[in-house]
């Protein structure tokens, strides 16, 4: 699965913009995605470290218009946390030596509010 098939788009709501200052952000995805598909595709559209994917199953509601009843899709939403926090990070390489990582990332999704 692309990943441009797997982010359907930003759910913008007072709680999703509440939670945007500790680096949590919510999007509608793909009802098949996984967490793991999610953490990808979210890495490789916006360039930032995904610490954690929560995932939920929004059940759809029942909608009337006039005399019929029918109910809207069911959809799934995913908080995907990010490191907002870029430190440099190093480990021992061969031979003892330190090496530090040198992979840059972003500390937010600037894409998110249309910015």
């Amino acid at each position: 699965m692309l990943a441009e098939e797997v982010i359907v788009r930003p759910v913008v709501t007072e709680k999703s913009n509440d939670e945007l200052q500790q680096g949590k952000y919510t999007f509608e995805v793909n009802r098949k995605a996984t967490k793991v598909d999610i953490a990808k595709a979210v890495e490789k559209l916006f360039e930032v470290k995904v610490l954690k994917v929560n995932t939920m199953t929004v059940k759809g509601k029942k909608k009337r218009v006039g005399y019929h009843v029918g109910k809207t899709s069911d959809w799934k939403k995913a908080v995907v946390t990010i490191d907002t926090e870029l430190s440099e990070k190093s480990y021992l390489g061969k031979g003892g030596k330190a090496v530090k990582m040198s992979k840059k990332y972003k500390d937010s999704i600037d894409e998110f509010m249309g910015a």
